[in-house]
């Protein structure tokens, strides 16, 4: 919603502020298909030719984000904090039980519990892979943390795809308006033998070009890469967390430790309050006696 009201805002200023100082939409209205046809035709075709198949996909699909928001919300970091529980509290009293459900998390009953966070591939892989990991007894609980950061560093490389092809197509779009100006400029100098009032007519024609290609990149496309940036970066937190906890125990804290590790390590605006959090652990607790 919060997008939605930033764009009309853009609109109603601009717009509002032209008319409001005499200026008349007519001209704007006759040449913005053809305007807009050339500088939005080229920059969708820059896109396409400088993006594989699925990064343009990848874009295509992020952009709801803009409007949509974060992913994951401030229950899911309650959720994922007592799912972590329950798994590192089973491991440390069965190991083998805790197996069964790290090999198989789409058949298991603790993730099962937590359908948002099953759904999603990169967190149920970064669970599953780096308690199984702990299972292995490795020597040096600092050669895991290298890899989890490795892993998040990858993760977080591809998911700023959309925000940098975004940005990109709003960096060249100021271009691509002028070589519209200029085209209409060409256009107009072929018609130099009429009178001055078709004239300035076709050349503010050709200035729409100008001024379509700064207001897309500025009013519309960058806006939209800089917001989809910092959605991306916010989703990015819940993984962050579970690399928190997962490290926590595999230096072998204890269980409450690991998971008020990662609780004080989320963002403020998602953090769960302690005491909610720890009257859920205990009623999970109670429920594995």
């Amino acid at each position: 919603m919060i997008s939605l009201i930033g764009i009309l805002i853009v609109f109603l200023t601009v717009f509002g502020g032209y008319m409001a100082a005499g200026g008349k939409l007519g001209i704007i209205i006759k040449s913005l298909p053809y305007e807009f046809t050339m500088i939005a035709g080229a920059a969708i075709g820059a896109f396409v030719l400088s993006n594989h198949t699925s990064g343009a996909k990848h874009t295509l699909k992020d952009i709801k984000k803009v409007f949509k928001g974060p992913h994951w919300q401030p229950g899911d970091y309650h959720d994922l904090l007592c799912l972590l529980f329950e798994l590192i509290h089973l491991g440390r009293q069965n190991a083998v039980a805790q197996e069964e459900h790290i090999e198989m998390p789409e058949s298991s009953a603790i993730f099962g519990r937590y359908p948002r966070i099953l759904a999603d591939y990169d967190a149920v892989e970064m669970i599953c892979d780096t308690l199984r990991s702990a299972s292995m007894n490795y020597d040096d609980p600092h050669q895991v943390e290298e890899v989890l950061e490795k892993r998040l560093e990858a993760q977080m490389h591809h998911a700023m795809h959309s925000t940098h092809a975004l940005q990109t197509v709003a960096d060249g779009l100021p271009a691509l308006g002028i070589v519209a100006a200029v085209l209409g400029v060409i256009k107009t100098m072929s018609s130099i033998d009429q009178p001055p009032e078709i004239l300035g007519k076709m050349i503010g024609g050709a200035l729409v070009g100008t001024f379509l290609g700064v207001f897309l990149a500025y009013g519309i496309v960058g806006p939209f890469a800089t917001r989809l940036k910092s959605v991306v970066e916010e989703d990015q937190n819940f993984y962050a967390l579970i690399r928190e906890v997962l490290v926590a125990n595999l230096f072998n804290h204890a269980t409450n430790i690991c998971i008020e590790v990662g609780r004080q390590n989320a963002p403020g605006h998602v953090r769960p309050s302690f005491g909610d959090l720890e009257s859920s652990l205990k009623s999970l607790k109670q429920a594995a006696e």
